[in-house]
């Protein structure tokens, strides 16, 4: 698996992308060409233009989930490229109507429009999407420090209901020295998405984790989850985008971590 950074909060020095605090990679595996989210602007096009990745090539994108900073950018993605049969993968409801604080934070197009320009595939239940990746669909709670917290209001069903972010997910790789699990926001609990992932895939050995974890304070919770990685041995951490400065600091006290940019590549 190659994966390519396309879109982060971070730029590295010398490095001449743009940044914005959102998400985008770009992953290969096998014959598949993977976008997984969009970020929040036309900015991921612009910066894998400037890396010579041709996103004409695409067959699959899938979306994390369906604030703005994931899927901002889809609007500009089938202004561009035109692809009828590319899979789009996500959860049922990452196309619901969202707001917070009375303000628009859902995706920029709506399901009706997608289904018109690509093969649009909704799934709550775990998904194949290639060789070697598993789409997690909906992710179950399994511990007691990842409670899931409303984020602003979604429409569902013609009702607006505090939203909990149930379309929240991830995917893993499954590589020969255990599973690499990539994530947007983790809004249903990193812990939990892992948790998950060795479920789904039968297997326990966690390798990698690159992505947002929604960890800000240093409270119990980070210190619950810099635990559970500890007992993981996880070699390969990756935390950005919605981790804070000083969620990284406490967790780089007791465990190695990466830095994340803008053309970052990892190589699997």
């Amino acid at each position: 698996m190659k994966l390519k950074v396309l879109e982060d909060n971070n730029t590295f020095i010398d490095n001449y992308y743009l940044g914005e605090p959102a998400v985008s990679y770009y992953i290969e595996d096998g014959n598949n060409k993977i976008l997984f989210d969009t970020g929040y602007s036309d900015a991921f096009i612009k910066n894998a233009n400037k890396m010579d990745i041709n996103l004409n090539k695409l067959n699959k994108l899938v979306i994390s989930h369906g604030h703005n900073d994931h899927t901002g950018g889809l609007k500009y993605f089938f202004d561009n490229f035109n692809n009828p049969n590319m899979e789009l993968i996500a959860h049922p409801e990452s196309f619901n109507e969202k707001w917070f604080d009375n303000e628009y934070i859902g995706t920029s197009m709506a399901k009706d429009d997608l289904e018109k320009v690509c093969n649009l595939k909704l799934t709550k239940s775990p998904m194949k999407i290639s060789d070697n990746i598993i789409f997690l669909g909906e992710i179950p709670n399994s511990n007691d420090f990842e409670i899931r917290e409303s984020i602003g209001n979604c429409k569902v069903e013609g009702k607006i209901v505090d939203d909990f972010v149930n379309d929240d997910t991830a995917i893993v790789y499954k590589s020969e020295k255990g599973l690499f699990i990539i994530t947007g926001c983790s809004h249903s609990g990193i812990c939990n998405i892992i948790e998950y992932a060795k479920k789904v895939c039968g297997d326990n050995r966690i390798y990698g984790v690159i992505g947002g974890f929604h960890l800000f304070e240093a409270n119990i919770r980070l210190y619950k989850t810099i635990e559970y990685f500890k007992e993981n041995s996880i070699s390969m951490l990756y935390p950005c985008h919605c981790v804070s400065l000083n969620a990284k600091i406490e967790i780089a006290k007791q465990i190695q971590i990466n830095e994340v940019g803008v053309g970052l590549e990892i190589i699997i």
